[in-house]
């Protein structure tokens, strides 16, 4: 289900690439998969692909950013549709597991092979990472401050929210007894116990 996390990516040529190399790192890790197998798999030449991307590298780096975009822009506009502190943590929380579930391959890539990002692109993806946990931060320290959840710690409990969220695509699979909606609503149920909305 990740083919939409590359709708803003033309041509289609480079979507095929994308769809392919995650396919791929899923498979055999980012070290284990060539640039010929990527292009093989996506039904092209190997000369082909460095039209696209110049190197693997820049491959997964467009795929680790597209993933960290587009779960921030579901998580915001979640929160944003919601009305009040309990409704908006809640709505970020199914709207960040739902999309661990709905893009699980994609995610895990995303998890796994972040060590394979220089230096530079790793803080560029962190900028992104920070931007998406001062969500949930923020949201947790307002709903604390209005009385609205029992918490004593804050940015521990909204930290812990996230990491369970992100860790939905390690042990997710399509096709298993949840859909991506079951999840989501069972970690927004978990997400309100956890800060004992009053």
């Amino acid at each position: 289900m990740d083919d939409d996390l590359w709708d803003l990516i033309e041509p289609a040529a480079a979507r095929r690439l994308l769809a392919g190399a995650v396919a791929l790192f899923a498979e055999r890790g980012y070290g284990g998969a060539s640039t010929r197998d990527i292009a093989e798999r996506a039904g092209m030449s190997p000369a082909a692909m460095y039209v696209h991307y110049a190197t693997k590298a820049e491959l997964l780096f467009t795929i680790v950013r597209a993933v960290h975009e587009a779960a921030h822009a579901a998580v915001v506009t979640a929160r944003d549709a919601a009305p009040g502190h309990a409704a908006r943590v809640r709505a970020a929380t199914y709207a960040l597991a739902r999309f661990h579930a709905r893009h699980q391959q994609a995610a895990r890539v995303t998890q796994i092979e972040l060590a394979g990002l220089d230096a530079d692109r790793r803080a560029f993806i962190q900028e992104l990472r920070d931007g998406t946990d001062a969500v949930f931060h923020e949201e947790v320290r307002a709903g604390a401050e209005a009385g609205v959840f029992d918490v004593a710690d804050p940015p521990g409990t909204a930290r812990a929210v996230v990491s369970l969220c992100v860790d939905v695509a390690r042990w997710y699979r399509p096709g298993g007894p949840r859909t991506p909606e079951e999840v989501g609503s069972l970690y927004a149920h978990l997400a309100a116990r956890m800060l004992a909305v009053q």
